[in-house]
């Protein structure tokens, strides 16, 4: 049996291990072992959440979080984690689902430094940031002694392989066991099977998503239910960090809070109107929180 946290409940079957080296047409590539499946457990137990404009940021850090995912995967505590800062808070605020996508994750961590700033303020000194390209680095080493599974779904053409071959450099014994890079636009009815089915083969532990917000956390949702992984995490850019194609800000500037600032530059026309719209309009949003002035309820049931 799987515990499901953040989908709707379904009855999900367990599936025979899979039979090694399988290779599919398209940009599907997969790396077939024997995943051992592990049995139910009592789940996972789920931080707090801060309220920052109705989007519950779950109260962590690296640490805490690698260890909710870890605990997780050994409970096979199913779920989907969102990776949040102002872009995913400010795009919450005039979308009731999107936001409601958000309360009924399995986690919601604080990808920007705001989002630590309003822990903290809230009294969580213990809440640091939980960046997603961090996230995967400390899921990757984690995944070397523990030997979880993982699947690649987005990015680019060419980008999830590219993304594949520099982990298992990286981080030497990984098991990657399927990449899935889909089209710019909906699935097709075919399409969507033949993902199902190829996720049902492989039962990766960690499908990472590498989608732009708000596309991966509406695809995590929907099909969340349907693609036999434990644990669904949407993490952008973090595809075209890891694959070497997109420069990451230095430490300094990300610590800072204004690596915001530095994407701009580097990505001027894709990212103008999200900054310049989204961040004046977050500042004057949380104020009024904050002053009372204006009130955000926080619903976090499924």
């Amino acid at each position: 049996m799987l515990i499901l946290a953040g989908f709707n409940p379904i009855s999900v079957p367990t599936l025979s291990p899979p039979s090694p080296a399988v290779k599919h047409p398209g940009h599907l590539t997969l790396d077939l072992g024997n995943a051992p499946r592990r049995a139910s457990l009592p789940p996972v137990q789920l931080p707090p959440r801060v309220n920052v404009l109705g989007v519950g940021v779950s109260v962590l850090n690296l640490d805490t979080a690698l260890a909710t995912l870890a605990d997780a995967v050994r409970t096979r505590t199913r779920g989907y984690v969102c990776v949040t800062g102002v872009h995913g808070v400010m795009e919450s605020q005039a979308d009731d689902a999107l936001r409601h996508i958000h309360n009924r994750s399995l986690l919601t961590t604080p990808d920007g430094m705001p989002m630590v700033w309003l822990g903290r303020l809230a009294g969580h000194a213990s809440m640091g940031r939980v960046y997603g390209p961090d996230l995967m680095e400390s899921v990757f080493a984690w995944s070397q002694k523990s030997g979880a599974t993982h699947f690649f779904y987005g990015g680019n053409t060419g980008v999830a392989e590219e993304l594949k071959a520099r982990l298992e450099s990286r981080f030497p014994g990984i098991r990657i066991v399927g990449t899935y890079t889909p089209p710019f636009r909906p699935l097709t009815a075919t399409e969507e099977q033949d993902l199902i089915a190829q996720v049902a083969a492989t039962q990766p532990d960690f499908l990472w998503v590498g989608l732009s917000t708000p596309k991966q956390e509406r695809f995590m949702s929907a099909y969340g239910p349907r693609l036999a992984a434990i644990v669904m995490l949407g993490v952008g850019a973090a595809f075209d960090f890891h694959a070497g194609r997109v420069r990451q800000a230095p430490r300094w500037i990300q610590r800072s809070g204004f690596e915001w600032l530095y994407r701009l530059c580097a990505e001027p026309r894709r990212l103008w109107k999200r900054y310049l719209s989204n961040n004046p309009r977050f500042v004057l949003r949380i104020l009024a929180q904050k002053l009372g002035l204006r009130r955000y309820s926080l619903d976090t049931t499924p």
